[in-house]
């Protein structure tokens, strides 16, 4: 919870739903590719879920490709303020909506043109009014944006909006909007499932190799970092060939599990994911993470060349100075040898099985 923040309405609990509540409220993460707005196309407003202040407008929503519902700019601007977020031992721009202080989700510079804003929300955290609905709601003072766009009828006329609903941008928003042009939405015709994506390709990959214990629990955190484009989980850093999760299981084949990660640097830096990394387990406990013992759990970084061993030296001193941890922090940074992956029914397993066992959670 933001520090200094008055405690959520006990009563927001019975409003709200479970996931709505710990994003709002706690500041979660909802997962990509598995909310509802996404990859949603139906023209209208997005409110806040709790306040019902609005935030967002389908006119301006676009597919970035990371699987959250994201905007070029606030429907209005006033409406979500634009706070610095430090909880991953990094700089970042959460936003909040003004009059209920909901957390909404993070606002980054890799947007399209004309505003190179992205505003990436979690859908948890908001309620969609159609265009049809908006002065039945309350809402109708941007009904004349739609009408610009052709996606509703002028007023006074009938007949069905041109372009069946999806019709292109207006040139001139109206005086409720924002005054740059909104960006064009292109939205997917099906939505790929959490291990496909393939995670959607990108003119820019790097890889990272992590270990931290049990591959299940980081794999599926890293699954929602952005940036984040594919994973694999399987054995590194040993020196048995071709090894079984039985024979690393046994912890004599100086293997470790290990998550291979491609991301696109341009999103995520290398560092970035290094300090989400030691937010997902503890660094502290020597070939072990909490019940998981044996030298296959370690924490290591495996590095694939200078710059990133730099890096995770860097970062590795930086929490281990933080005061983070009480006790000093062990985990190996080491060239990156060759990756195993390991058998099918690991990879994707949490999704898999989302009830199944995990160790890992993010700590502030």
């Amino acid at each position: 919870m933001t520090a200094g923040r008055t405690p959520p309405d006990p009563q927001l609990r019975r409003k709200l739903t479970p996931l709505q509540f710990e994003v709002t409220q706690h500041e979660a993460t909802e997962p990509p590719f598995r909310n509802e707005f996404w990859n949603h196309t139906q023209h209208g407003i997005y409110v806040d879920v709790v306040s019902g202040e609005p935030l967002f407008s389908s006119l301006d929503k676009f597919d970035s490709k990371t699987g959250w519902p994201s905007f070029t700019r606030p429907l209005v601007l006033e409406n979500v303020v634009q706070r610095e977020d430090r909880r991953l031992w990094m700089s970042r721009t959460e936003a909040r909506s003004k009059r209920a202080d909901s957390h909404l989700g993070h606002v980054f510079d890799d947007g399209p043109q004309p505003t190179g804003q992205r505003y990436c929300i979690n859908s948890a955290a908001l309620r969609f009014v159609s265009a049809e609905q908006l002065e039945e709601e309350g809402f109708g003072q941007f009904r004349a944006a739609f009408e610009a766009a052709g996606v509703l009828p002028l007023r006074g006329q009938s007949g069905a909006p041109s372009g069946g609903g999806s019709a292109a941008k207006p040139s001139e928003p109206s005086s409720q909007m924002s005054s740059q042009t909104p960006a064009p939405t292109s939205a997917p015709t099906s939505a790929p499932t959490p291990t496909q994506t393939s995670r959607t390709a990108s003119a820019q990959r790097a890889t990272a190799t992590l270990a931290g214990g049990c591959f299940w629990g980081v794999e599926q955190l890293f699954r929602e970092l952005p940036g984040v484009l594919d994973t694999q989980v399987g054995y590194t850093g040993g020196h048995t060939q071709n090894p079984t999760y039985e024979q690393v299981c046994r912890g004599d084949t100086g293997h470790a599990e290990a998550l291979q990660i491609v991301f696109d640097p341009a999103r995520v830096s290398f560092a970035e994911i290094v300090q989400y990394f030691f937010r997902l387990h503890d660094p502290t406990t020597l070939n072990r993470q909490h019940n998981d013992v044996g030298p296959q759990y370690r924490s290591a970084i495996f590095f694939h060349d200078d710059e990133q061993r730099k890096i995770a030296e860097g970062v590795r001193t930086e929490v281990d100075r933080s005061g983070a941890w009480k006790r000093p922090v062990v985990t190996q940074i080491a060239p990156a040898s060759r990756f195993w992956v390991a058998e099918a029914y690991h990879q994707d397993y949490l999704v898999k099985n989302p009830n199944g066992y995990n160790c890992h959670f993010l700590r502030d």
